[in-house]
């Protein structure tokens, strides 16, 4: 640590990383901000690529950097099994160590209850703006890190919701794994619709199988979704004496699983108010409507008679 040479900057800067973290663990936490600071006054980090803080020599200190890991191993088997990539291990639980000294800093003065903290988030986010290259780690803790003013000097840096902060190692085809988190978020949300029926059926005339409908329409089995479709329009059309108020949202994250004219209605809703979005009753579409024009739609691309159109609008 005594060294001054271009070539020891780089371990100057990991060696007290380490020793903040040793710190850290043993309660001396304005020593371990002083340290972190040493490191975040660099004026060269050129260097400190070739030195990253290694997952597995951290001591037990903080529940997002265990998260981080455990987030980051799952991240490589899914890389090695489903697309069989070879990436190499060694960058899978590191840490860029200018950036996690950022992090261990704020985690300190959130523990002092230190006044200055806004001011070392908006140089962290900052520093990650800037920088080329950094790992899955980096990312993980920065989406772990739950401060309330993160969005808000995001916005002060210009920076719309973080959306630099998109990682670019590969340039493999990820569609296979888009799926498949696609269709076990189907499968989580039938789930709550059967508990959903289970616990209000009574008061309410619940259908479980509109997300399913949307998935087939989505993946193009256009008869197993007219299928579903029908099914649930029988039984909500068909049940006046209860309630049918249930709803799917159209926020957001069900953006991936609705068609491009609901999406291009969306858009336009935004267009004319970006506040709709804020209110339940613009983000939401009765489970009846939704099925109706599924049915209606799977009829015109399976070439349908007009007849069954027709019986179906009206």
């Amino acid at each position: 640590m005594r060294c001054k040479d271009s070539d020891s900057d780089s371990i100057y800067c990991l060696a007290n990383v380490y020793l903040a973290v040793l710190y850290y663990t043993t309660g001396q936490y304005q020593t371990a901000i002083e340290t972190c600071t040493l490191v975040m006054r660099s004026q060269d980090h050129s260097q400190c690529s070739s030195s990253v803080v290694q997952g597995e020599l951290l001591p037990k200190i903080d529940d997002n950097i265990d998260s981080a890991l455990g987030l980051a191993v799952f991240y490589q088997y899914v890389l090695s099994v489903a697309f069989n990539h070879q990436q190499q291990r060694q960058y899978c639980s590191v840490f860029t160590t200018e950036l996690f000294a950022y992090y261990l800093n704020i985690k300190l003065m959130s523990v002092t209850k230190c006044l200055v903290i806004t001011g070392i988030i908006q140089r962290y986010l900052k520093c990650m703006y800037e920088m080329r290259l950094f790992f899955v780690g980096d990312i993980l803790l920065l989406k772990l890190l739950k401060f309330s003013l993160v969005e808000n000097i995001c916005s002060e840096l210009g920076v719309r919701k973080c959306d630099r902060f998109v990682i670019c190692v590969t340039e493999l085809d990820t569609s296979e794994i888009v799926e498949l988190l696609q269709k076990s978020a189907v499968e989580h949300l039938t789930t709550c619709r059967q508990l959903e029926a289970k616990q209000f059926g009574s008061v309410a005339t619940i259908v479980t199988t509109d997300y399913e409908a949307l998935y087939a329409y989505k993946l193009g089995d256009y008869q197993r979704c007219l299928q579903l479709s029908a099914q649930n329009v029988d039984t909500l059309l068909y049940r006046p004496t209860v309630r049918t108020c249930y709803v799917v949202l159209t926020v957001d994250v069900f953006i991936q699983l609705l068609d491009d004219d609901i999406v291009s209605l969306i858009a336009l809703m935004l267009v004319i108010n970006p506040k709709c979005q804020r209110e339940f009753a613009n983000v939401a579409v009765a489970q009846l409507t939704l099925s109706l024009y599924l049915m209606t739609q799977c009829q015109l691309k399976l070439r349908h008679s007009v007849t069954s159109l027709v019986r179906t609008l009206i």
